[in-house]
């Protein structure tokens, strides 16, 4: 009878607003939203770090 809470494509759907998640970036420590469920073990960047961080290495 249908997915609970993401377990899946769910009512979302592709075409809606996707569902955004509060974190603290790992390099400048500004609160940003990210579009997926941050992992304790794993770093989140805000956009303007994270656009740093892929420029520098080119």
């Amino acid at each position: 009878m249908g997915y609970q809470d993401g377990g899946g494509f769910g009512s979302r759907g592709f075409g809606g607003p996707r569902e955004m998640h509060k974190a603290i970036c790992a390099e400048c420590k500004k609160e940003c939203e990210v579009p997926f469920k941050p992992k304790e073990d794993r770093p989140v960047y805000c956009k303007d770090c994270f656009s740093k961080r892929n420029n520098s290495g080119r």
